[in-house]
């Protein structure tokens, strides 16, 4: 049986065009593997690279997303949910809170023989690159690109924050920016492990620690300069100077026990 079935309005043409806009014809659809899948959680889980071509013979990339018991269990859900479903109640809500992130194009999920079987289809970002792939070529960047690029990824994540979310899993491979003529756009990508947060800042320092410990290339002055456009400060304060050391703290602590285990081995 398949549940309620979602189907974004600026995809759905070129769904029914290519006979896409069912959940049979999605899950048994060729495409493009992207990575090796999972085999986790008790179930499996892929994710392919589409390209369609609309009506006007422009091709539109998409991510498909199918899982099959690829389950996360949680107080709402204590016999589990596909974590397809997760992301996508999160990318309707960061939608709704005008947080930029990806955007959805189809979703549903369906109980076959006992397995829970799910789809979440995403549209690419044309013309957006992630963080990291920034930082793989950090050296030829000039002075002010860099600083627009961290200011602009810092704003995102300051505006997430703000919004009493937190995304749980930021990794410079989960912003991805944009350069337009007269500005950086950024969005989030990866929502499933998103959370809200409304009072500890525990959960923004994860996110900040998680990021600065990825973030190699940038030199102390701009992953200070970073912390200033997230806090939105000008200058250096005792603000400033708080989660500088909770991120050093937290981040000497993960080292600590990185190097811990791997000497165990």
């Amino acid at each position: 049986m398949t549940h309620s079935v979602f189907i974004a309005k600026n995809a759905h043409d070129t769904l029914r065009r290519h006979q896409l806009d069912s959940f049979e014809a999605l899950w048994k659809v060729e495409a493009e593997l992207v990575d090796e899948p999972n085999r986790a959680r008790g179930g499996y889980s892929s994710v392919s690279r589409l390209t369609l071509k609309d009506a006007n013979g422009n091709p539109q990339v998409f991510y498909l997303k199918r899982q099959s018991n690829y389950l996360i269990r949680n107080m709402r859900h204590p016999l589990g949910e596909p974590t397809v479903a997760r992301e996508f109640y999160n990318i309707k809500r960061y939608a709704e809170l005008g947080i930029p992130a990806l955007e959805a194009s189809f979703h549903a999920k369906r109980q076959v023989e006992g397995e829970l079987q799910a789809i979440l289809l995403t549209r690419n970002l044309d013309g957006y690159v992630p963080l990291d792939h920034w930082f793989a070529s950090w050296h030829t960047l000039g002075y002010c690109q860099k600083r627009d690029l961290l200011a602009a990824a810092a704003k995102l994540v300051a505006l997430l924050h703000a919004s009493s979310i937190v995304h749980n899993c930021l990794y410079p491979k989960h912003i991805f920016l944009k350069l337009t003529e007269d500005e950086i756009e950024a969005r989030l990508i990866d929502l499933e492990n998103s959370r809200a947060h409304l009072f500890s800042p525990w959960g923004r320092l994860r996110d900040l620690e998680a990021l600065y410990r990825r973030s190699q290339p940038p030199s102390r002055s701009q992953r200070l300069r970073f912390l200033l456009a997230y806090l939105g400060k000008s200058k250096v304060d005792a603000q400033v100077r708080y989660w500088v050391a909770r991120v050093l703290r937290r981040s000497a602590r993960k080292r600590a026990k990185h190097d811990k285990r791997m000497g165990q081995k």
